[in-house]
């Protein structure tokens, strides 16, 4: 598996097609043209820098968001190929940047294991940018070629000497094709993070000028190291398990370690590829883990017959785990990489994983014995929630229906283009009834604080009767469970009050999405809606102030082209209740004019972490991090 050290030339260049469709229809190749399609570009040629380091040749990668909204990124690999590609008769470096399905990593001689396809990424990002800059250092020299829209608009050409060797991409997204074309400093600090962590020796560096942002990431343990900071001051069940070993087609490192804690926590990766949705890699190592635990079980005698062989779910309650393969060639679903299709990378890592639980639990008794402790209660907890759920969908079928009676639905059928607003109590529930476009907005009140997911077990939870009209109304169903194609909504956005109580029972709400149905916010559905905070007016001039605008008012007035010196009238809104069935429509639910946020998991260690911390019952980690971070607000008398 390990690349043989070569020079990199034109000749390793192979040419599938060409690149006319990639702006009609750019979200074949980035999954969308919203904020997380902007990102994607970046992603793409930061995963070109992570391919080199990966084949060896690379040691440092930076990334820089520049002030007039450029983005750079500058490996010191060993630099595109500048010579000919025979087939186009243009330059390395302008084939895989004009060409798509154009790149080394169609040819093994060139890169062993890669993240994708590296013509795919260049020439992508290329199509999709306003301008576009390559300099390449090679040879001795520099080698400068610009784009436009994907249009070359100078010859590659050689700028100067240099000791250097590398490739810098600079390129300003293009405006008419994305929604936004602001970038999420922490969003994209995150992705270089975990790359630090997968790629161990090699250092990222992230800045942002205009912020006056940066972060440097080095791990020298790798993956090792991401595990003991997921797992952080959770109590072990189990010692920190590491394995690395090389397969016939697959080089397999896995780190994992049981917890006492309800929760799991499983990323895994392809060729440093986060796979959000897993994949064949992931299924081997569950299958291996589920197989060798019934075995000795059932070697030792600890089979309940009430309740049989685990299930895979049974076993990877309290698992923290990171499952990272490394292959030559990836079949992905679609151009993000979202889940591993290689069929052979399954029996492999299931080969290797389930070698090593074998060996390692037939001298560690103990350990296991812990370990099955675990699983046994959460089999319990499984079995119970079974039976609360059927009982609750016979109860409903005998009702005559399956929604919540408190759920008022919306008449489009289908899910396209849908939203259920989840509002907090009747009252606002009502008000938000009267305000939507039932054609295609649907109303959840939820009265009160629904419960602690964190704390809670998977029975409890489902004898709540809040939790049950939100799961039923979803219709997705939970965790291993958990079926897209079953989604009832689009959109499903949370609507709570500004105030203490509005963003407890948002956290609440956000905490049992993350702990029970984490593809809703992984696959882009879960929204957070922004009522406004004020009401201005001065003389005709009417405006509406977001939290998401200016956190000081002062500084908001003035940017929206109000004289503080003369008199205004101000309301401030504090809660939903306060605004007429019109004022939330116009202000909150309109699409046209609202701000809603959209809820991601960027960084699965940080977010992991906060909700245990907010919501779990150390005390004392709690009100250190709300002392931490609480922000200074300025009391306001109007």
């Amino acid at each position: 598996m390990t690349a043989k050290k070569q020079e990199y030339d034109a000749s390793q260049i192979k040419v599938l097609e060409g690149l006319e469709p990639v702006r009609q229809r750019p979200g074949m190749y980035i999954g969308s043209t919203d904020v997380r399609g902007l990102h994607h570009l970046v992603y793409e040629i930061v995963d070109n820098g992570v391919d080199e380091a990966l084949a060896g040749y690379c040691n440092n990668i930076s990334l820089t968001i520049h002030k007039n909204g450029w983005v750079s990124v500058k490996d010191d690999g060993r630099g595109i190929p500048v010579d000919i590609v025979g087939k186009t008769g243009k330059s390395g470096l302008e084939t895989v940047l004009t060409v798509l399905h154009a790149g080394g990593k169609f040819e093994k001689s060139a890169y062993k294991v890669s993240g994708g396809l590296h013509g795919v990424g260049a020439s992508v990002v290329n199509a999709l940018a306003t301008e576009l800059k390559a300099t390449v250092y090679k040879h001795g020299k520099i080698h400068t070629i610009s784009f436009k829209r994907g249009v070359p608009t100078s010859e590659l050409q050689v700028v100067g000497e240099t000791d250097l060797q590398g490739t810098t991409i600079e390129f300003l997204a293009d405006d008419t094709i994305f929604e936004t074309t602001k970038y999420n400093y922490e969003t994209l600090s995150s992705r270089l993070k975990y790359a630090a962590y997968l790629t161990p020796g090699v250092t990222f560096t992230i800045t942002d000028e205009a912020a006056g942002k940066a972060e440097r990431f080095y791990y020298e343990g790798g993956i090792k190291t991401w595990l003991k900071n997921l797992v952080d001051d959770q109590k072990p069940l189990s010692a920190l398990h590491y394995v690395n070993k090389e397969g016939k087609d697959v080089l397999v490192e896995i780190s994992f370690q049981y917890v006492n804690s309800n929760n799991d926590n499983i990323l895994s990766f392809v060729n440093n590829i986060n796979t959000t949705d897993h994949g064949t890699h992931v299924v081997g190592f569950k299958n291996a883990m589920t197989n060798v635990i019934n075995e000795v079980a059932k070697a030792k005698g600890k089979i309940d017959n009430k309740i049989g062989e685990f299930q895979a779910s049974d076993i990877t309650e309290g698992l923290y785990a990171i499952v990272t393969v490394k292959i030559p060639e990836p079949q992905f679903e679609g151009q993000t990489k979202g889940r591993l299709g290689n069929s052979y990378v399954k029996k492999e890592v299931e080969e290797i994983v389930t070698d090593y639980l074998r060996s390692h639990f037939a001298e560690n008794e103990e350990e296991f014995d812990s370990i099955l402790e675990r699983i046994v209660l959460s089999a319990r907890a499984r079995l119970a929630a079974k039976f609360a759920r059927e009982t609750v969908l016979r109860k409903n079928v005998l009702a005559g229906g399956v929604l919540p009676g408190k759920l008022s639905d919306c008449s489009r059928r289908g899910k396209e283009g849908t939203e259920m607003f989840i509002v907090e109590g009747d009252s606002a529930g009502g008000t938000a009834k009267q305000g939507r476009d039932s054609e295609f907005q649907a109303i959840l009140p939820l009265r009160g604080k629904i419960l602690n997911t964190e704390q809670a077990m998977v029975q409890r939870i489902m004898g709540n009767n809040e939790v049950k009209s939100l799961i039923t109304a979803i219709g997705a169903g939970l965790k291993d469970m958990y079926e897209e194609d079953k989604l009832r909504y689009d959109k499903i956005v949370i609507m709570t009050d500004a105030d203490v109580d509005g963003a407890h029972i948002r956290t609440l709400l956000l905490t049992f999405f993350f702990r029970y149905m984490r593809p809703l916010i992984e696959n882009g559905h879960l929204y957070i809606a922004v009522p406004p905070l004020y009401k201005v007016k001065q003389g005709k001039k009417e405006q509406y102030i977001y939290p998401v605008d200016d956190s000081d008012l002062a500084a908001s007035l003035k940017k929206y082209g109000f004289k503080t010196d003369e008199k205004y009238e101000i309301q401030r809104y504090k809660g939903l209740g306060e605004m007429n069935a019109e004022q939330l429509w116009e202000t909150t639910m309109d699409p046209v004019r609202r701000k809603m946020l959209q809820v991601t998991v960027e960084d699965a260690e940080e977010a992991d972490k906060l909700f245990r911390i907010l919501m779990g019952d150390d005390v004392m980690s709690r009100k250190h991090f709300i002392l931490t971070h609480a922000k200074k607000v300025k009391e306001l008398d109007v």
